[in-house]
């Protein structure tokens, strides 16, 4: 029982000195918003932060937002990731909403999918899109990708589920479309 206590109060000084000796943590400051885009220090690896957009994406089809982008608390918690425009009409004609590059064009489980790479770590997906493309082909901003196919598991009237994801994390596309403009923490006790 002596020998326990021994060798835990000498492993509490063994972790006490390893803590003395790290260096302390940086400390961080509060960046206004205006500065944040030119700012190099963004909490974020550089090889995860995205290039901006070239130009302001569009929306794939002019259409109401009917449900809107919801993160899930954790990587496969529930959520909504992504939007549902509509209603629309089988058939409607779906555009692309920025230059890219057709990385996936197929049936996943039950719906044709559709996916575009764009660069700078964005690659967004249209359910449910039927089209001609195949991977690899390239699109421009607004050139026509597709058609509203059967198969919508999104909402009770036809309509578009459109997610974005950056360098793998699912963000809401109506932040690129200037449609959203992204939240700004304020330090407290200002207003």
């Amino acid at each position: 029982m002596n020998r326990d206590r021994h060798v835990l109060s000498r492993l509490a000084a063994l972790a006490l000195l390893v803590l003395a000796a790290a260096p302390a943590a940086p400390a961080t400051a509060y960046v206004p918003a205006a500065e944040v885009k030119s700012s190099p220090v963004l909490g974020v690896p550089s090889e995860r932060r995205a290039e901006e957009p070239g130009e302001r994406w569009r929306r794939p089809v002019p259409a109401a937002e009917l449900r809107p982008f919801a993160a899930p608390p954790s990587p496969w918690g529930a959520g909504h990731r992504g939007v549902d425009l509509g209603p629309l009409s089988l058939g409607t004609d779906i555009s692309a909403p920025a230059d890219g590059e057709v990385s996936f064009a197929g049936i996943v489980v039950d719906r044709p999918v559709l996916s575009i790479r764009h660069g700078g770590g964005y690659l967004s997906s249209f359910e449910p899109v039927e089209t001609v493309l195949k991977v690899g082909d390239a699109v421009s901003a607004g050139d026509e990708v597709g058609t509203l196919g059967a198969g919508n598991a999104h909402c009770e009237l036809p309509c578009l589920h459109w997610g974005v994801r950056l360098h793998g994390e699912y963000i809401n596309p109506l932040l690129l479309t200037g449609d959203l403009e992204p939240s700004v923490l304020l330090p407290l006790g200002e207003d």
